[in-house]
């Protein structure tokens, strides 16, 4: 067992534990592989004290999942700020823990970090990555490379590009079938009598939503979560929907469309401000939900968009007061649906309906993957906050 511990230094990633060369470091070596295990895991579950003589110990402290242990030469220079902060003591294996580290005046022992800031708190994620708080730490230490909007967008080039390459491919056909001159169309909005009800315009507001949400995740992976980057994931989306927006006005039968330009607009700024309020996005989705027809599904068309649901799902479990609560798997939607609105309908003077509704669904994200830690996992779980499988959820209309 070693007894005292010379220094210890947390630098971004690592922990650094210094000991006494000699046998005391060759027996504390042993015990290197299960803190490391044991700092992945970041339980924070406390365990008994070794023994009646030494501080209770607390058994893998929450960490990021990365962190690993290394032993270095406590006699070496440490080339980066330093702050006394209390080291509490952990234990390697059950019976076999590593005191505080205190010098011989008892005072707690140094932790250098790698810059003069604190160390941004990382809370365990209740399901998917590591959750930093809503985004309110603030940005990681590279992120002062990418401050301009150009550095930005050059460090996501390549998904902007397949972004803009997908659709380019579903709309280029549109320059073999009749194109006209670039024009605007009128459609209107949500009334009874234009061409899908509405239910289009939330199409497009969804499409920016999902693309800005997409450029930001790479954005705040890629740039170490530079500040603003929320602001040009959602400019991004814009300017894709702007270009798919020039494909509609070559089509005769369609055009450049105002009403769809706000809609973009709205999806992306719901991005935006989505992802500038710490802790919204674990509140509240904005998610598209696919009801099964006669055919299963639809590409295309009008009966395309009548299997469309669009809503806004509140999610309890995002509130403190319902984390540990079964009711943390409920939600609350809020949402729009057109139906009975395809020619043939109309021509038999069949009334569409545009239905507005509230309901109760079934968090599936937070029922499933809520600790997963598989990649699979958390990839399961970001989607489901984006779709809702059907006949998962109870609808109420409210206008009829």
């Amino acid at each position: 067992m070693v007894r005292r511990l010379a220094a210890a230094r947390v630098v971004l990633g690592k922990i650094w534990i210094g000991c006494p060369k000699g046998r005391a470091a060759r027996r504390v070596s042993g015990g290197a592989a299960a803190l490391a295990a044991a700092l992945s895991i970041g339980t924070g579950a406390q365990a008994a004290p070794a023994d009646a003589g030494m501080r209770t110990a607390i058994v893998a402290p929450q960490l990021p999942g990365d962190f690993r242990l290394e032993y270095v030469d406590p006699a070496a220079p440490v080339a980066m700020p330093v702050r006394r902060m209390a080291f509490p003591s952990v234990c390697l294996t059950p019976g076999d823990c590593l005191p505080r580290g205190e010098e011989a005046t008892g005072s707690p022992t140094a932790l250098a970090f790698a810059d003069d800031s604190p160390p941004r708190a990382v809370r365990l994620p209740l399901y998917g990555p590591a959750d930093t708080g809503g985004g309110d730490t603030g940005p990681g230490p590279d992120a002062r490379r990418f401050r301009s909007f150009g550095s930005q967008v050059g460090a996501i080039k390549w998904e902007l590009a397949a972004v803009l390459g997908y659709y380019t491919a579903i709309n280029g056909p549109k320059l073999f079938q009749d194109p006209t001159w670039p024009h605007v169309h009128k459609e209107g909005w949500f009334g009874i009598n234009t061409r899908n009800v509405g239910v289009d315009k939330l199409a497009h507001a969804y499409s920016a939503y999902v693309i800005s949400d997409l450029l930001y995740a790479r954005l705040k992976r890629k740039t170490d979560d530079a500040p603003g980057i929320q602001f040009t994931a959602a400019a991004l989306a814009m300017g894709t929907m702007l270009y798919t927006e020039f494909w509609d006005s070559i089509e005769t039968s369609a055009g450049w469309s105002w009403e769809d330009v706000t809609f973009n607009t709205i999806g992306a700024g719901f991005s935006a401000l989505r992802n500038s309020v710490p802790g919204l996005d674990r509140k509240l989705d904005f998610r598209l939900m696919v009801m099964p027809n006669s055919s299963i599904f639809e590409r295309e068309g009008k009966r395309h968009f009548e299997q469309q649901r669009y809503y806004f799902a509140l999610k309890l479990s995002g509130f403190h007061a319902f984390e540990d609560s079964p009711l943390r798997l409920l939600e609350l939607h809020l949402g729009y649906y057109g139906d009975h609105f395809t020619n043939e309908e109309r021509a038999m003077g069949v009334r569409p309906d545009r239905r507005v509704f509230v309901g109760i669904g079934i968090n599936l994200r937070e029922l499933f993957f809520r600790d997963s830690r598989s990649r699979v996992g958390r990839a399961a779980g970001e989607v489901l906050d984006y779709f809702q499988p059907p006949y998962t959820a109870i609808r109420f209309p409210v206008t009829r």
